[in-house]
């Protein structure tokens, strides 16, 4: 048995794994709200206690994790939460003798070789070299990156925190955001637009007199409202704000592909994507990700993917997992 987590600003999902005929598959799984824990380890021992049942006389042999921030000295602090994860307490937590720690990049990086293809739609078919290195980002509750190169055998998944580089405006309107931001933050990063909260800065930067009864509550996420507003067409700021936050995307998604000279293909993961998938797939994504002036012809030939399996870190940590056993 094996125990793996997807553990994020928001939501933690947490699942037991089984192995059958060399296969993992899901024993049991449960989401909780990060937001209501003071740290990890009480979501660990809260998940524990309701899956004891499921493991049938069975003991659980190894355990992976992948979580939003850097990897240091095998302790993560949480980039979004006040939390530390330390993987030694947790395997005493546990009791087992391995715990694979990993960022949440790496998760879903680690998930890419065990997805099926309905797992993933395509937006540039591209050509995909053999061997070469392949780019994953993923917006959330933050902007995640990483890069995946062959070692010869398999992807290795080399973690990034590239989400928090500076924000590098493409177009004359997106100087004039970049602008509108520096009036807020001492630094403009590619994550405070590039994550749920990106929408709402977009809106009042388009439309600063356009207010939604969502605005006026401090508690609430108003990203769902407006990509929903934007997508349906409800509200003419709200397209604007989709339109010009895919834009974005799209440009940063080109400049992480040539920036690890990613010709095996990039990958776009998150849950913001499949929300928004046709806005995703309406074009608007792929022509800012090969507007790079001398490389358009060979970003053209890239393989851009979105990954639908929102359980695909779960996956990708859990094979992580199982691989540090049969090394």
């Amino acid at each position: 048995m094996i125990i793996a987590g997807d553990v994020g600003g928001t939501k933690c999902n947490i699942a037991l794994f089984a192995e059958k005929n060399g296969k993992l598959e899901v024993v049991f799984r449960q989401r909780f709200a990060s937001k209501d824990f003071a740290k990890f380890d009480l979501i660990i021992k809260e998940f524990t206690r309701q899956a004891g049942p499921h493991l049938n006389g069975g003991k659980v042999h190894a355990a992976g994790f992948g979580v939003a921030g850097p990897v240091i000295n095998n302790r993560i602090h949480a980039t979004n939460l006040p939390w530390v994860i330390d993987a030694d307490m947790l395997s005493r937590e546990l009791g087992v003798k391995t715990i694979a720690l990993m960022n949440d990049l790496g998760a879903w990086g680690h998930s890419l070789e065990h997805l099926a293809p309905e797992d993933l739609v395509v937006l540039n078919k591209g050509k995909a070299v053999a061997g070469a290195s392949r780019a994953l980002l993923a917006a959330g509750t933050g902007l995640g990156e990483s890069i995946l190169f062959w070692d010869g055998t398999r992807y290795r998944v080399v973690p990034s925190e590239g989400g928090h580089s500076d924000y590098a405006p493409h177009t004359e309107q997106q100087i004039e955001l970049l602008k509108f931001m520096r009036m807020r933050y001492p630094q403009v990063s590619w994550e405070l637009i590039l994550s749920g909260r990106g929408f709402r800065t977009i809106h009042e930067f388009l439309g600063p007199s356009t207010k939604h009864g969502i605005f006026d509550d401090p508690d609430a996420d108003p990203a769902p409202f407006i990509t929903k507003s934007g997508l349906a067409k409800e509200c003419p700021v709200c397209v604007e704000t989709l339109d010009l936050w895919t834009e974005i995307y799209g440009s940063e998604a080109g400049n992480l592909a040539l920036k690890v000279l990613a010709l095996g293909g990039v990958y776009v993961a998150g849950g913001i994507a499949v929300k928004i998938l046709p806005k995703i797939q309406d074009g608007t994504f792929i022509k800012f990700f090969q507007d790079k002036w001398h490389f358009t012809e060979m970003l053209g030939n890239i393989p851009v993917s979105v990954v639908l399996n929102e359980s695909a870190p779960l996956i990708g940590a859990a094979h992580e997992a199982l691989a540090t056993l049969e090394r």
